[in-house]
């Protein structure tokens, strides 16, 4: 497990911003935007747009994934 987040480079509206994200959180963010065939920058768009003015973009990735994953296990029950 990755100690510290990384930043990573996304486009947002046409604009360059960045969020820190550990390793594991970057890669399942990844693995899902592949899984629904979308580049990366268009499921941050997403995330972007539904998130709260309080939460900050790497947030709410982070409990977007979490979501993500709690779905498909409840999904298997």
């Amino acid at each position: 497990m990755s100690e510290r987040p990384k930043k990573r480079s996304l486009t947002l509206k046409g604009h360059r911003t960045s969020v820190s994200l550990e390793d594991e959180f970057w890669k399942a963010f990844r693995d899902i935007a592949t899984e629904r065939g979308q580049p990366i920058n268009v499921l941050a768009a997403e995330i972007d747009k539904a998130r709260g003015m309080d939460t900050g973009l790497a947030s709410a990735i982070r409990l977007f994934v979490l979501a993500y994953y709690q779905d498909a296990l409840n999904r298997r029950s």
